[in-house]
């Protein structure tokens, strides 16, 4: 039962949320084995002013981890992550970790000025030049 710094990067200008970016990444940690079960995180307050952000913002943003059985907050002992969720669940979270991961990166390169055609492209490339690194990596 560790308190791990929890780590969250937010973007105002993303149009998403903000609770449900901080849902969304403590979701993401979770499934990636970065948060464990019984670890604690910070306080709504604590993690409302380390954020700079306002603290109904947060109470929302674990209201909805609660509800989800992700966390729980223990009066007077804190906020922990609960078990891990059963596989299905955990199928969900990582699907919706990778949509929102995909859909950041789309809205930032839109507001770049790459058109979609340019956006696929660069995914296609990138894959590609992945794949074979890894290949390279592998055989190695």
């Amino acid at each position: 039962m560790v308190n791990k710094r929890l780590t969250l990067q937010l973007d105002f200008h993303s149009g998403l949320p903000i609770y449900t970016q901080i849902v969304e990444q403590i979701q993401s940690q979770l499934v990636n084995g970065i948060l464990k079960p019984g670890d604690q995180l910070p306080t709504v307050r604590a993690l409302a002013s380390e954020l700079r952000v306002n603290f109904n913002t947060v109470a929302r943003a674990y209201r909805l981890l609660d509800e989800a059985r992700i966390i729980s907050t223990q009066q007077g002992r804190g906020t922990y992550i609960t078990e891990i969720p059963p596989p299905d669940v955990s199928t969900n979270l990582r699907q919706d970790s990778l949509s929102e991961l995909t859909q950041r990166f789309i809205s930032e390169a839109i507001r770049l000025g790459f058109t979609e055609r340019e956006i696929s492209q660069m995914v296609k490339s990138s894959l590609k030049s992945w794949k074979e690194a890894k290949r390279v990596k592998e055989g190695a």
